[in-house]
């Protein structure tokens, strides 16, 4: 409709001045009258030299939709996971292929645009979305090509991981993620990917082999092991900072069922739990994984009316080896503090990798606050218990995720991931579906980090972290790391054109200086 719009102000050369009163097309279209064109041509005249006529021409250069303020799907399409963000861009290309990415930053250099790039839309922040800027979305750019004999999988920029866990489910085979299939794959790559594998095979970033870069002067580039390879270190870890990645290829593994699921347990024997984790996870079988929570349990199947809406503790497992050598590690913990409550079974790995995508919808209230951890101190554990059973709504949860197991292999500095150390990845969300509630769920995930931070390692997962949380924040994260990121970013996109993100500026060094 916005496309509409402009070619009939071009054709009757309205100006603003006059009252616009315009008939409906043949189509039965009403069009949008003088209020929505003011608010369109202000909007594309504020901040840039973009003028309607350049942004027909830009359309005309797309396979894919150009969306514009005007038009019905421009609500819809500006909307991230997280509902806290509220950012209004002046465009969004849906680029459905290399191309359309390469004009897509062409256009978004020659007017002065600020670029955000969105792939699945999950990002904590909200980084895949900008206000008054061109958002790139990668979403058409959906494809999985599994190869069964190399076990690799060729993933498009615009994938989430249920994508990919479909398509490589029916080869018995996986790729190290999350815990959400609704979760972009470019996102989590990029900052690193940590979920239910990753004590087995490692991080999304162990298994990355090779990945398709737009670069921030339109090149087109391959960044592997023996291509680019400074590159290829940066985007394993490094975030969105030097280009936009259409493709990655990984190396899958093979694991078709697990034995996984929730173990719940009363939060008067939080302590104990606690405690018996902290000793259990770091000398448990890779096979296995475990991450811990506080929880309010949701009112439907699986569980039991009775413990509807109950705050709780649990941890959610996750092992690749058979029910009857799954449950004889286990074994020690039901004999320690038997579970009130607990759902796990042989079940296929694309059905644990979506056990709370009906929970964690899009369009809930988030506010995150994250670090690493590398000890779980008696101390640490009271602060956990005094925050976590104080939840503030039926969403909210802390979580400590394994990173340890396969993912300690690797040297802090093979890639920028400089946690190799830490044991787990803590992050407290609070989440609620109600705007009204913000300050209150902000409040106490603020708090609840603020009591903690002082027992967490320094830094945290920046795909855990929400926007403007500071350049010392991002410094700790990278700590070592940061110099050579800050090189490669200055090789790479030396004017900071890509910057909506957790941004490593490529003049760090100077400024710090």
């Amino acid at each position: 409709m916005g496309s509409k719009i402009v070619r009939i102000a071009l054709n009757l050369r309205v100006t603003l001045d006059s009252h616009l009163f315009l008939p409906e097309m043949s189509d039965g279209s009403a069009f949008i009258g003088y209020r929505a064109l003011w608010e369109w041509q202000d909007c594309c005249r504020k901040g840039t030299n973009m003028q309607q006529e350049d942004v027909i021409e830009f359309k005309g250069q797309l396979r894919g939709d150009l969306i514009e303020p005007t038009d019905v799907q421009y609500e819809k399409e500006r909307r991230v996971y997280n509902a806290m963000i509220d950012r209004k861009p002046r465009l969004i290309a849906k680029c459905v292929d290399v191309a359309d990415v390469m004009a897509a930053l062409h256009f978004g250099h020659k007017h002065g645009l600020r670029v955000s790039i969105r792939g699945g839309g999950h990002n904590a922040g909200g980084l895949g979305v900008c206000d008054d800027g061109l958002v790139v979305d990668l979403s058409p750019i959906k494809y999985v090509h599994v190869d069964p004999a190399t076990k690799t999988v060729r993933v498009g920029g615009g994938c989430t991981w249920g994508d990919v866990d479909h398509a490589t489910h029916a080869f018995g085979l996986a790729v190290p993620s999350g815990i959400i299939s609704t979760t972009g794959v470019g996102g989590l790559t990029l900052g690193g990917g940590m979920g239910h594998l990753t004590r087995k095979y490692g991080l999304t970033i162990d298994n990355l082999l090779a990945a398709d870069v737009v670069l921030s002067d339109g090149r087109f580039v391959t960044a592997s092991a023996t291509e680019n390879t400074d590159l290829f270190w940066g985007i394993r870890g490094g975030g969105g900072n030097f280009g936009v990645v259409t493709s990655f290829l990984f190396q899958a593994h093979p694991v078709q069922m697990v034995c996984a699921g929730p173990m719940l347990w009363n939060l008067e024997q939080a302590a104990d739990l606690m405690k018996w984790y902290r000793e259990f996870i770091v000398q448990a079988p890779e096979e296995i994984n475990g991450f811990f929570a506080f929880l309010t349990v949701p009112p439907g199947p699986p569980f039991p009316e009775d413990l509807h809406f109950k705050k709780m503790c649990g941890i959610v497992w996750c092992s690749t080896v058979t029910l009857e050598q799954a449950n004889e590690i286990l074994e020690p913990l039901r004999s320690f503090r038997r579970p009130a409550f607990e759902f796990f079974a042989p079940m296929p790995f694309p059905m644990l990798q979506s056990m709370f995508d009906g929970i964690y919808t899009p369009g809930l209230q988030w506010y995150w606050k994250a670090d690493f951890v590398k000890e779980l101190s008696d101390e640490a554990i009271a602060l956990h218990i005094k925050y976590g059973s104080d939840l503030p709504s039926l969403h909210s949860t802390m979580h400590l995720y394994p990173i340890n197991g396969a993912a300690h292999k690797p040297r802090n500095d093979a890639t920028p991931w400089s946690y190799r150390d830490a044991t787990w990845s803590e992050v407290i969300v609070g989440v609620d579906p109600d705007p009204a509630n913000t300050d209150h769920i902000t409040a106490w995930a603020k708090n609840y980090w603020e009591a903690l931070h002082p027992y967490g390692a320094g830094g945290a997962y920046i795909n855990f972290m929400m926007e403007g949380e500071g350049e010392d924040r991002i410094r700790a994260t990278y700590r070592d790391n940061y110099d050579r990121l800050v090189r490669i970013k200055a090789k790479y996109d030396p004017n900071n054109f890509f910057r909506v993100n957790q941004n490593i500026r490529p003049d760090a060094d100077t400024m710090r200086s």
